[in-house]
């Protein structure tokens, strides 16, 4: 049985009763990932072991809030979101518990999960940068640093900040280059700024196509969506992109994760790290890079022709959870350097 989070009266003081008592092997999984593929993957597991499913979607803040509410009465076993910096949102509030599995430890990489192993990475995504090659010209706008030239005044579009994947792209170059020079990076980029932050990753990859600015920054799958999309018109956007993996020469693109981990006061503890398991098995991280233009988690699953058309690049190999252990710090330099 799936439930609809819509259909959760949540304004009834987050009751867990909202929730079907299910049976003792059965599965309650809370998730923030909006993807129809997320079905496939639940039927898989559901299909592999018998073990009945039942989902309640919602906003991460609003699932993060029930979950709080609910305390050690949640009848949440796994939580699963996207960003890293969401992931550890959870985890500060000590919603996890740690997962002991040989499976897990083998098949993810040490960079996409908690040092603490409270919560695991099983896609990956890049940001990267996108060009309207007709207004800027690429070979200037090689890593995230450039952004700050001033030949881009007046080029650049750009989310708010308070995005997470936002926070989390500065939250790493905190890591990498320290505060101050982070902050110096945000207030030149903000120079640059074409209008103020509005809108989304599609929404600003149609901005730059249509030439209301000449750089911005997305996830890899946007652009693969508009790449494979049905809609001429969509397809027509992403023809007049340049997209460019940053950083090569560097600490490499920056890439982060959705994921997910075993709720502390998980009732099916041992079907919760069974479907952890599975999700980093070949049959679900192949659902994963095939349905949502994600790359799979796990190195030894191959990545779709549609991604292979990407090209290969270097990752930056630092563990995520930095993303959100500089959060904090993060919103308060874009506070500062006035990136609303």
């Amino acid at each position: 049985m799936r439930l609809s989070f819509a259909k959760v009266l949540l304004a009834l003081g987050f009751c867990a009763a909202a929730v079907p008592a299910a049976a003792a092997e059965a599965l309650n999984i809370y998730s923030a990932r909006h993807y129809d593929s997320d079905e496939l993957l639940y039927d898989g597991f559901q299909k592999a072991t018998g073990i009945p499913v039942n989902v309640i979607e919602g906003d991460g803040p609003e699932l993060l809030a029930r979950m709080k509410a609910e305390g050690k009465n949640s009848p949440a076993d796994v939580f699963l979101t996207v960003d890293a910096g969401n992931l550890w949102l959870a985890e500060k509030e000590n919603l996890f518990q740690p997962t002991q599995s040989k499976i897990l430890d083998a098949r993810i990489p040490a960079s996409l999960k908690s040092p603490k192993n409270l919560w695991f990475g099983f896609s990956t995504r890049a940001r990267l940068i996108f060009v309207n090659a007709k207004k800027v010209d690429p070979k200037i706008v090689g890593t995230y640093e450039d952004l700050a030239d001033p030949r881009l005044k007046g080029q650049i579009c750009m989310r708010s900040s308070s995005a997470v994947y936002n926070l989390s792209l500065l939250g790493a170059m905190v890591q990498h280059m320290g505060a101050q020079k982070a902050e110096a990076w945000v207030r030149a980029v903000v120079k640059n700024f074409a209008r103020a932050p509005q809108g989304a990753d599609t929404t600003l990859l149609q901005s730059v196509a249509a030439g209301e600015c000449g750089v911005t920054i997305a996830n890899h799958y946007y652009y693969e969506r508009l790449v494979n999309s049905k809609v001429k018109s969509e397809r027509d956007t992403a023809a007049k992109l340049t997209l460019i993996f940053p950083d090569q020469d560097g600490y490499g693109t920056h890439v982060n994760v959705s994921g997910g981990g075993m709720m502390a006061s998980a009732p099916h503890k041992a079907t919760a790290v069974r479907f952890l398991e599975f999700m980093a098995g070949d049959a679900a991280q192949n659902i994963i890079a095939g349905a949502n233009y994600e790359f799979p988690a796990v190195q030894s699953v191959a990545t779709t022709p549609e991604l292979k058309k990407l090209g290969t690049f270097k990752p930056d190999p630092l563990n995520v959870s930095y993303y959100g252990l500089n959060q904090a710090q993060a919103q308060t330099i874009f506070d500062r350097a006035g990136w609303r």
